[in-house]
């Protein structure tokens, strides 16, 4: 189960589990954020390609006005997973 938390106008953290079976309701929330955005991964057990697509989606979006996501906590797990996919070279990871 994902829990997605908007602990700001420009912070959102993730909890729990990031797969397909919650990827609607990320895109949902995600498709209504506007302007550059800090995702606090601290708590994020696991992404699949599912959820990367959603954030991919985001950042694409975002950048069409000159924002971005900002992607911060990640664990060296999660973070393989974005190193594997390429996906350190898109986002702004700390």
């Amino acid at each position: 189960m994902l829990e997605i938390i908007q602990t700001g106008p420009s912070d959102v953290r993730l909890r729990g589990r990031f797969d397909a079976t919650q990827q609607q309701a990320a895109f949902e929330f995600f498709d209504e954020l506007e302007g550059p955005q800090t995702v606090h991964f601290d708590d994020l057990e696991y992404i699949s390609s599912a959820g990367l697509s959603v954030l991919l989606h985001t950042q694409k979006r975002l950048s069409e006005s000159g924002d971005m996501l900002k992607l911060r906590g990640l664990s060296p797990h999660v973070r393989l997973v974005f190193e594997y996919a390429g996906f350190d070279m898109i986002f702004d990871i700390e």
